[in-house]
């Protein structure tokens, strides 16, 4: 993740496995805020579950809505 911190935002989209989840989490520790694809949107929703299960994703959202809410976590217009 670097040294973002606070000041970083996290995205999972469609995928397998679980590595992206366990940067999600790290990016969360540290103060960051994480936005994971909804399963209705997701041709493969692994990644993001593994987010949720693991208490990564403080967002879920549709994949229409992400870029929205990017950003509002970075505080600026679209």
């Amino acid at each position: 993740m670097g040294e973002a911190g606070a000041e970083a935002v996290g995205v999972l989209l469609t995928g397998m496995g679980a590595d992206g989840a366990a940067g999600l989490l790290s990016i969360l520790h540290r103060g960051g805020r994480t936005i994971v694809q909804d399963e209705s949107s997701s041709a493969v929703f692994g990644m993001a579950r593994a987010a949720q299960s693991m208490g990564a994703a403080e967002q879920v959202l549709h994949l229409d809505l992400i870029s929205a809410a990017i950003f509002a976590a970075i505080g600026a217009r679209p």
